[in-house]
C-alpha cells in the first residue's frame, strides 16, 4: 500500500497584530486624549463653554485627565508585546526613508512603500504625540500649581499649551480621518486581527 500524500496546510486568513495590552493601551489613550480634547473646547470655545457651563468642573476634569495620560503607557510596559512594539517604533532604517520619498512623491505602489509592522508615518506620529503629550502635560501642571513657577514662566507655559494644544487637535482629525478609510487597520486595533492579504500589502517587510 502506497504511503498516504502530505498536503500542505492552507495559510491563514488572519495574523494578529496586535495582543490584549496593545489594544486595551490605546483604547485607554485614547479615551483620555478624547476627554482632553473635547474638555479643552469647552473651556477655549465661547459657544461650547455657554452650552456646557460649570467651568470649574471641566477644568477639573481636563486637569484629572491630562495627569492621567501618561497612566496606560506606563501600566502596559509590563507587557514583553507592547515593550517589543515601542522598539520597533523607536527604530528608523532605510525602507522607512524610502517610504517617505515615496509618500512625497504621491507613489502609491506598494513596492515603493515598503514597511514592516509600522511605518515611517507611525513611527514619526507616534513619536510626535508622545513628545506633545509631555509638553502638554509639564505645561498643564506650571498653569495648575501657579505658586511653583515665576509668572514669565507660567505666561510662556500657556502659550505653548494653548498653541501645542490646538495643533494636537488638527494631527488628531488627521489621525483620526486615516483611520476610518483603513477599516483592515481598524479591525487590528478592535480584534487584534488583520488578514495575511492587507498584511502583505501595506507591510510586507512585517513577517508575524
Amino acid at each position: 500500500m502506497s504511503p498516504p500524500v502530505e498536503t500542505a496546510a492552507p495559510p491563514a486568513r488572519d495574523v494578529r497584530r496586535f495582543g490584549a495590552a496593545q489594544r486595551w493601551v490605546h483604547r485607554g489613550t485614547a479615551v483620555l486624549m478624547g476627554v482632553c480634547v473635547l474638555t479643552a473646547a469647552c473651556l477655549y470655545i465661547p459657544q461650547l463653554a455657554v452650552l456646557v457651563g460649570r467651568r470649574e468642573l471641566v477644568v477639573r476634569v481636563h486637569e484629572c485627565a491630562g495627569l492621567a495620560l501618561p497612566v496606560p503607557v506606563l501600566l502596559g510596559l509590563a507587557s514583553r508585546a507592547l515593550r517589543a512594539d515601542l522598539r520597533l517604533l523607536n527604530r528608523f532604517g532605510r525602507h522607512d526613508t524610502l517610504w517617505l520619498r515615496a509618500v512625497l512623491r504621491r507613489d502609491r505602489r506598494p513596492a515603493a512603500r515598503p514597511a514592516g509592522k509600522f511605518n515611517a508615518g507611525q513611527k514619526i506620529y507616534a513619536a510626535w504625540i508622545a513628545g506633545a503629550a509631555l509638553v502638554m502635560l509639564g505645561t498643564g501642571l506650571m498653569m495648575w500649581f501657579t505658586h511653583l513657577t515665576p509668572l514669565m514662566w507660567r505666561t510662556s507655559a500657556t502659550f505653548v499649551h494653548d498653541w501645542l494644544a490646538l495643533t494636537i487637535g488638527v494631527v488628531l482629525a488627521g489621525h483620526i480621518g486615516m483611520a476610518l478609510g483603513d477599516p483592515e487597520a481598524r479591525r487590528g486595533l478592535r480584534t487584534g486581527m488583520v488578514s495575511r492579504r492587507w498584511a502583505e500589502h501595506e507591510h510586507r517587510l512585517w513577517r508575524p
